[in-house]
């Protein structure tokens, strides 16, 4: 049995399926997902029902995209140009999906493979116990019977800045900033959401996430996606598997268990343009 986590998929279903066979997917392995299942490539609902029907072989932690899926159901965000998960809004099974989808972490920690899954970052103040612990305050929030009210709280860049004393809608949206969308930050932690380039491109004063001095889960070894225009990560203990498949990269897989850390990778065709 092996175990391998994958790169945001984005509705790049056929590039997925080509990649599980590629490496040689075997009916008891198990699969990690960076989020970001849906939207701007051409098949969200056959990625969606293909990862669902996993069943307790998939692992998927939700990413901004997933969550942008979830407000436009609820009637809480509109549909944007260039978004295509319209299939699933249109389909017959909607419901039971986006009910299994909102009941999706957004942290993932696997003590056996020491390895932990989340879509976008980390500021520098959190351990793991209090990642673990804001995460499951947003899961509260989507699975609870008021989810609608967070999903339409949960856009925009304030709070900037972890305190522990945040409260209400802005504790929930700045943890769901930093999990989903988080790159740079400042040495002391104030997010730069609006950036979303290559190092070397932010403004002075910030950093990739994984590099603020002092970060609390230095000791983690961190899968995460979100971010395709990264490249190669110098940070030992980090894993990051956004290859931008949708934009014409590839969709990357990386095997978990054993002594080796096995990189796979796809080149797609690009179903969207930067």
């Amino acid at each position: 049995m092996a175990t391998y986590a994958v790169g945001d998929v984005q509705g790049c279903f056929d590039e997925l399926q080509q990649l599980l066979r590629n490496l040689s997917f075997k009916a008891d392995d198990i699969l990690w997902f960076t989020g970001d299942l849906v939207n701007r490539g051409p098949k969200s609902l056959e990625t969606l029902r293909f990862v669902k029907g996993l069943g307790t072989r998939a692992v998927t932690v939700l990413g901004n995209h997933d969550l942008h899926l979830l407000a436009v159901a609820q009637g809480c965000e509109r549909y944007k140009c260039g978004d295509t998960f319209e299939d699933v809004l249109n389909a017959p099974d909607r419901d039971e999906i986006l009910n299994w989808l909102r009941a999706r972490p957004l942290l993932h920690h696997d003590e056996a493979l020491s390895f932990t899954l989340i879509h976008a970052g980390l500021p520098p103040q959190w351990d793991l116990a209090q990642a673990r612990a804001c995460a499951q305050e947003v899961e509260a929030a989507l699975r609870g019977p008021h989810y609608a009210e967070f999903l339409r709280e949960m856009y925009g860049g304030e709070p900037q800045q972890w305190s522990g004393t945040l409260g209400g809608w802005d504790r929930l949206r700045f943890i769901t900033n930093c999990l989903t969308r988080l790159r740079y930050c400042d040495a002391h932690g104030r997010l730069a959401l609006q950036e979303k380039g290559a190092p070397g491109t932010q403004p002075e004063g910030y950093m990739p996430w994984f590099e603020a001095p002092g970060r609390r889960s230095a000791n983690l070894k961190i899968i995460f996606g979100h971010w395709s225009t990264l490249g190669a990560c110098p940070v030992a203990k980090v894993f990051p598997l956004d290859g931008g498949c949708v934009w014409g990269g590839g969709l990357l897989a990386l095997r978990l268990d054993g002594a080796r850390r096995e990189h796979t990778r796809l080149e797609c065709r690009a179903h969207q343009k930067y």
